[in-house]
């Protein structure tokens, strides 16, 4: 059978112009759909369970290494793995980060003999025993450790003086001044971030990913694409019988699951 793929990407002409040169360079690739934000590839790619996945990076909805990350905390051990290709607008110094993980990219605007390139190695992993779930996590780990990349930043964490201490909150008709330090977790919560201390939960404004980049980077780690938990608040980090991570805290009763791209973090307790 031919192999085929889905290509995510929220332009519609770059879309169709990457679909154009990938029938020149693989005919025998069948470009199964093609996706105009993240959340949309997230629900093809499991769907449809494409043999490659051409992801841009920045997307509306979730980015390209949030659907990777997504996908691989969905599939389930002997399932499936897609050859995954990120499409990427950042410069050089950024894609280091691919290059050490060994993972594909393209970068903008995806010329022919890249695409070429691309291809013969899409065709060799194709063609060898297929690449498994761990090994996916695995370089995914190395990608998304190398520092935020996000909103047009390369890797690298928030300098010293952008480091939040005061969140924020509106409750009614008073603005409430929380510690970083005293909050447990931030989640993503439709529009809002939910800000969760060990006795309250209260919602602000600023999307996760904007608070992300100004969290003390030694105190605050994320634990899946929607939530941030505060390390000194985490008693134990527990795995069920499927071998799902999550985390207990010291001071609230619920449990965070933790996806598999962020559980190496927490190997050692």
């Amino acid at each position: 059978m031919n192999p085929r793929a889905l290509i995510a990407e929220d332009e519609p002409l770059l879309a169709q112009g990457l679909k154009n040169a990938l029938a020149l360079a693989w005919p025998e690739l069948q470009v199964i759909a093609l996706a105009p934000n993240g959340i949309e590839a997230l629900r093809l790619a499991e769907a449809e369970r494409p043999d490659v996945a051409f992801l841009d990076i920045r997307m509306p909805g979730l980015t390209g290494l949030e659907v990777a990350a997504e996908l691989a905390d969905r599939l389930n051990e002997g399932e499936p793995v897609p050859c995954i290709v990120f499409v990427t607008a950042y410069d050089e110094y950024a894609l280091k980060a691919f290059d050490l993980a060994a993972v594909d990219y393209l970068l903008k605007p995806v010329g022919a003999e890249r695409l070429a390139k691309a291809v013969e190695r899409l065709k060799a992993q194709l063609a060898a025993p297929k690449e498994g779930l761990a090994e996916l996590v695995s370089k995914l780990q190395k990608v998304m450790g190398a520092g935020p990349m996000d909103a047009g930043r390369g890797p690298g964490a928030a300098s010293a003086d952008a480091t939040l201490k005061i969140i924020r909150a509106a409750v009614g008709n008073t603005v409430r001044m929380i510690a970083v330090e005293e909050v447990c977790y931030f989640q993503a919560a439709d529009k809002y971030t939910s800000v969760v201390t060990r006795d309250a939960e209260v919602l602000i404004r600023t999307p996760l990913k904007e608070l992300l980049a100004q969290l003390p980077q030694d105190r605050f780690r994320q634990i899946h694409r929607g939530t941030v938990v505060n390390l000194a608040e985490v008693a134990a980090a527990v795995r069920d019988d499927a071998g799902r991570l999550s985390l207990r805290l010291k001071q609230r009763k619920e449990t965070l699951p933790v996806s598999r791209v962020y559980a190496e973090q927490f190997r050692q307790m």
